[in-house]
């Protein structure tokens, strides 16, 4: 129970590019190649998720549209909805720029393998749980960038068109998603031999957005903008959101009467946001926006929901083996 609880690597390097931004920020000339340098690196990791997932597991897994279904209504419904109704309270509370991160993260699709490693360690139904979070990734290309400009900079900038931004996310993310699982049977193997450099390479490109992010925040004034008791607001508003998606994704299964293993399906797919998508695409939808205060509340609420999680998952598996 304490090493759940405890922060893991990938939290500290989080913090540690949070406070790299802040003393030695990235800017100019090197801020813009860096940029490019980033933008490769996002392509490559989107690339080498589409090569890990299997073809069978989601042949699998679509057949369950059902559940799919359940999870696609949290993701792309309840969230957005509850982050709408949000608005009176958060804004005053939160600033413009905040707030808008926060419904940014409403916006966003699923996690993968948080959602998968949580569903096989509770026992759930692991093929549908890899169907419902990459075809919520898949979606998401698509459905974010609409709702964003709708809701967000519809209202914020006069005739902006989510088009160029969705055919952007097409080029950054999709297209090399797809291109990995043309060529997954000659890239996987090699994927399989060296599992520890893959992950370096999946959380390296994360990082590497979230200090360009960061970096361009500072240099606009971020944490003048960002108040200790401000930041408190943001993570009582994350957990608050998680607990009531949580209390949801936990009754509305039972009610449906879906069996156990799909239960803890959409219970983990259903409850959570993806920093790994969701940085890269506050990249191209909020250009000239600070990006830094976007990504603050998808980069928090990804900590509590990974540790929320790893609890509960715990504690199922458990229950599974008495």
């Amino acid at each position: 129970m304490l090493k759940l609880l405890a922060l893991d690597r990938f939290t500290i390097l989080l913090v540690v590019m949070v406070i790299l931004a802040t003393f030695l920020p990235v800017s100019g000339q090197a801020a813009y190649y860096f940029n490019i340098l980033t933008t490769i690196a996002i392509a490559i990791l989107f690339f080498l998720h589409g090569a890990k997932l299997s073809r069978e597991a989601v042949m699998e897994g679509m057949l369950h549209w059902k559940m799919h279904g359940v999870v696609f209504g949290f993701t792309f419904l309840i969230f957005p909805v509850i982050g709408l109704m949000a608005k009176p309270v958060l804004e005053p509370l939160l600033g413009q720029q905040l707030y808008w991160g926060f419904l940014f993260m409403c916006f966003l699709p699923s996690t993968v393998q948080s959602s998968i490693a949580f569903t096989s360690m509770a026992k759930g139904n692991i093929a549908g749980a890899v169907c419902s979070a990459s075809f919520s990734n898949i979606i998401g290309m698509f459905i974010t960038p609409i709702l964003v400009s709708f809701f967000i900079l519809g209202q914020s900038q006069h005739g902006f068109d989510p088009t160029k931004s969705i055919l952007q996310i097409t080029l950054l993310l999709l297209v090399p998603f797809i291109l990995g699982q043309i060529l997954r049977p000659y890239i996987f193997p090699y994927m399989v031999k060296v599992p520890s450099l893959v992950k370096a390479f999946d959380q390296g490109s994360i990082l590497m957005v979230v200090y360009g992010a960061f970096s361009s925040a500072v240099v606009a004034g971020l944490w003048q903008q960002v108040s200790g008791l401000t930041l408190l607001y943001l993570i009582i508003a994350c957990s608050v959101l998680l607990t009531i998606v949580m209390l949801l994704a936990f009754y509305i299964p039972i009610w449906l009467g879906f069996n156990r293993a799909d239960q803890v399906t959409i219970f983990f797919c259903s409850s959570k946001k993806t920093l790994a998508s969701g940085v890269p695409m506050a990249q191209i939808l909020f250009i000239g926006q600070p990006l830094g205060m976007i990504v603050l509340p998808i980069m928090i609420f990804h900590q509590i929901q990974l540790m929320v999680c790893g609890v509960i998952a715990n504690r199922w598996s458990k229950s599974t083996q008495e």
